[in-house]
């Protein structure tokens, strides 16, 4: 009985890493580990895996975890002078016993908070003190929520500030079948094109090559339509004007030791972020980023998707 199995157990993952494991009622799931506070893991009722872990992935600090969602902190990219998508994804986190309240209406879910302060170590390489807690959120439903807080807890009277992106990966049937929804028309920089910015033309975005791509000023919900697996993910976000397409193709895949050469063909990262404009807080500001994780069945209509359905529901 999958019922008899707790709705948050901590547990030992793969290579004994810690992991906590969060369970709804109806048999969808989620698994966190605290190596990055990073998910690895968001199944549906049905059991199936919506996220894309690589089966290269290397479980094993200080290399991030390749797939789910790494949490980029505090720097997104190459976008400054801190280690590739900073140092947050690559750090042990702790439980946070004492979080602070959240809003009445999460009480439902099951949920796991954790914490991420800096080290001595840390300090050297971002000279900045901060807490940075993390509320992993798995709803009735089986929608995944994330929500971030980052405080400045300088005493020097100094600000900082970051970059930041949910590194989601998407689980999808196939990279030709899926199409993006939500950014039509939008400004973006292009990674592959030293950052040069371009406008989206008027269709939704489809695949056939190498894209990394960072969009602008994007809505609060975006869709991405899987045609083979009849299935649309809806991302919604707050605080996260940005969002992020990246899909790295075969010539790159081939060259990540910790990816399959072909495992492109079966995940997208789509992820909310803010990048162009870094946050800047003062000691004692506190800022918040969230997002939501929905799957509904997509409804075929004159041979498309319905999507607008999707993106107005």
């Amino acid at each position: 009985m999958a019922s008899a199995k707790p709705p948050v157990e901590h547990c030992k993952g793969i290579n004994g890493l810690d992991k906590v494991v969060l369970r709804e009622a109806r048999g969808g799931s989620a698994e966190v580990y605290l190596y990055g506070g990073q998910v690895t893991s968001w199944k549906n009722i049905h059991g199936e895996e919506m996220l894309f872990v690589s089966s290269k992935a290397i479980f094993k600090p200080p290399k991030a975890i390749r797939g789910g969602i790494p949490i980029c902190f505090p720097q997104f990219g190459s976008h400054g002078t801190l280690e590739q998508h900073g140092f947050a994804r690559n750090k042990v986190w702790s439980i946070d016993t004492n979080p602070p309240p959240f809003p009445a209406n999460s009480a439902s879910n099951t949920f796991v908070d954790l914490i991420l302060k800096p080290s001595d170590e840390d300090f050297k390489i971002w000279p900045h003190s901060y807490e940075f807690r993390l509320r992993v959120a798995l709803a009735p439903g089986g929608d995944l929520m994330l929500t971030s807080r980052i405080r400045n807890t300088n005493t020097d009277g100094k600000p900082f500030s970051f970059t930041f992106a949910y590194h989601t990966y998407f689980s999808i049937s196939d990279i030709s079948e899926v199409r993006v929804e939500g950014l039509e028309t939008l400004d973006y920089l292009d990674n592959l094109k030293e950052k040069e910015r371009f406008t989206e033309q008027g269709d939704a975005i489809t695949f056939e090559s190498e894209v990394d791509k960072i969009y602008l000023s994007t809505p609060t919900k975006i869709a991405i339509l899987d045609h083979e697996k009849k299935r649309t993910f809806v991302l919604r976000k707050d605080g996260l004007p940005d969002a992020v397409v990246w899909n790295p193709w075969d010539r790159k895949a081939k060259a990540l030791a910790d990816f399959g050469d072909d495992e492109y063909k079966h995940m997208l990262c789509v992820e909310a972020a803010a990048i162009e404009k870094p946050i800047t807080l003062k000691p004692g500001e506190e800022w918040k980023g969230r997002q939501e994780l929905s799957t509904v069945p997509s409804s075929y209509c004159s041979g498309q998707l319905d999507p607008q359905k999707v993106l107005q529901g």
